[in-house]
């Protein structure tokens, strides 16, 4: 052993080097994460790191020892016994974002095994398990033999992260949130990533959204974190896609909880109701990737048409009721998706001028789902089920004054006012219908996503 990697590690010493902008080895990485997860190292020191890692920025290798690192923080769960291959679907968030209870259903009706694990809403996009919660019972707080279990009967299973699962990271991120150091790619990719990567998936296929409602709203920004999440997965021996999607408008026509489980089921039951187009497509998509990463299929566009004979024939819809009976959810909420709806208080707001819907500020329209009760500004905070929005028109769509723009579903009269107003000043009509955007605009995979890398690198 050299004299240098049997050195003893100091944290201040580790805080200068990337302070100065140098690069920090694995060994050192992995002495941060390791007394992140124990409590060893001073939260003012952890938080002085990452200032200093979002000030001069992670290297590729730097951010996959972090991912990794943190990746085996904790406890990890192992999908070999299923007798299938592990793949699952990470959006980066946004409005009306529901395509998990879509794609986990279509892939595992395909026979890829579906170990989900998701997250809360925070700020204005919306957050899977939330919109579970809005199912009367349903469990998503499993033991890892408990979601071995389900994965084992339904093929699918969306669960929250234990406590024991990527401590290091819960850590972590809880302090990006209060240090201002969020907004870096390393380390969005390496949270992402390591919480990925403990699920011991074989593949991932990424949505990476761009447009007014996304996460990182500059086009340069998503690509390269893209590119960066696609080169680091698969550094790490996952095979991974990241799709480039539009978010310049919301995702179908629903944006709250219970609403969007209640349009996802409307689309595994075979309709196609105006305005979940695009859901449906994405969903396609996505898990055709799925599908095509789990080896199922030759090419992504034969997954594409493998899910879309899944959700023809009702097999995909199977699987989801199977999968929230195994998890306790109450299934009779479905008899009747319109009665099992109760909100609190309901507006439908007119149009108010003719003209074309030409330009969404959809991060404007998700603040306006959070302040009717949806959604959360602080982490633990209760959100309401039957919150939320049902979109009457779409981007492109012309309007006359007086039709039907929108419903609006909040948790009291009171809380109504403010999103109408969100609502007016975050769409613009005009007299001529906006150029059209591509729903899916780009696909990394590892050789493109390197290229791209080293030419922004050289740049």
């Amino acid at each position: 052993m050299s004299e240098k990697a049997g050195a003893t590690l100091h944290m201040i010493d580790l805080i200068r080097k990337k302070r100065d902008g140098l690069v920090l080895d694995a060994r050192e990485i992995g002495f941060i994460v390791a007394g992140t997860a124990s409590e060893s190292i001073p939260l003012e020191q952890l938080s002085a790191w990452l200032m200093a890692a979002w000030i001069n920025g992670l290297t590729i290798e730097e951010t996959r020892a972090l991912a990794l690192a943190m990746r085996d923080s904790g406890e990890k769960f192992d999908p070999s016994r299923l007798g299938k291959q592990a793949v699952d679907k990470h959006s980066t968030g946004g409005v009306g974002d529901k395509t998990s209870f879509l794609v986990a259903p279509l892939a595992a009706a395909c026979g890829v095994a579906v170990p989900m694990i998701s997250g809360r809403a925070l700020g204005h996009t919306g957050g899977t398990l939330d919109k579970l919660d809005s199912i009367p019972g349903f469990r998503s707080a499993l033991t890892l033999a408990e979601f071995e279990a389900v994965l084992q009967q339904c093929g699918a299973a969306i669960v929250s992260q234990t406590p024991r699962l990527v401590p290091a990271d819960r850590v972590l991120y809880a302090l990006r949130d209060r240090t201002g150091t969020v907004e870096c790619p390393g380390l969005i990719c390496a949270s992402i990533l390591s919480k990925k990567l403990a699920a011991g998936l074989n593949a991932l296929v990424l949505d990476v959204k761009t447009g007014s409602g996304a996460f990182l709203r500059k086009r340069a920004d998503a690509e390269f974190l893209a590119a960066l999440m696609v080169a680091t997965a698969e550094g790490a021996g996952t095979h991974t896609v990241a799709l480039m999607t539009d978010m310049s408008q919301p995702l179908g026509r629903t944006a709250g909880n219970w609403i969007e489980v209640a349009e996802c089921v409307e689309l595994l039951h075979g309709l196609v109701p105006v305005g979940s187009e695009d859901l449906r497509e994405l969903s396609l998509r996505l898990a055709g990737w799925m599908i095509h990463l789990g080896g199922r299929t030759e090419t992504a566009e034969q997954g594409y048409w493998a899910a879309a004979g899944a959700l023809a024939d009702g097999t995909a819809l199977k699987v989801f009721l199977e999968m929230v009976k195994a998890q306790e959810g109450d299934l009779t909420v479905f008899d009747d998706l319109k009665a099992s709806h109760k909100p609190g208080a309901t507006l439908v707001l007119e149009a108010w001028k003719t003209g074309y819907v030409s330009q969404m500020d959809t991060m404007e329209l998700g603040w306006a789902v959070q302040r009717l009760g949806a959604g959360r500004e602080k982490a633990g905070e209760p959100v309401d089920p039957h919150a939320g929005i049902d979109f009457h028109a779409r981007r492109g769509a012309r309007v006359e004054k007086g039709q039907p723009f929108a419903t609006l579903y909040a948790t009291n009269e009171t809380m109504l006012a403010e999103p109408v107003d969100r609502i007016k000043r975050a769409i613009a009509l005009s007299d001529e219908p906006p150029e059209e955007v591509p729903l899916v605009s780009h696909v990394f995979a590892r050789e493109n996503a390197e290229r791209y890398l080293q030419d922004t690198s050289s740049s």
